[in-house]
């Protein structure tokens, strides 16, 4: 791991990127304290899938994207 300050890192930017890519982690701070991550670049392997600790206890209803008309007559104010 790297440690530089953000003046360093502007002027070596292309020099740093060089190392992420071989796999460094390079951290850029102010003041004395870290306030960024340079790091590879990785695309997801594989989609999400929802599931998990809910799975199984969620349902949605047959009629769930049907919108009632009183609550349609609602959204444009009018009254019942």
């Amino acid at each position: 791991m790297i440690i530089t300050n953000i003046h360093q890192a502007k002027s070596q930017l292309s020099k740093l990127i060089e190392r992420v890519q071989q796999g460094e982690e390079i951290i850029i701070g102010k003041a004395g304290k870290p306030v960024a991550k340079l790091v590879p670049y990785r695309e997801n392997r594989k989609p999400r899938k929802p599931g998990g600790r809910w799975k199984g206890k969620i349902w949605m209803a047959p009629d769930f994207d049907e919108l009632p008309l009183t609550v349609a007559a609602a959204f444009r104010g009018e009254k019942e």
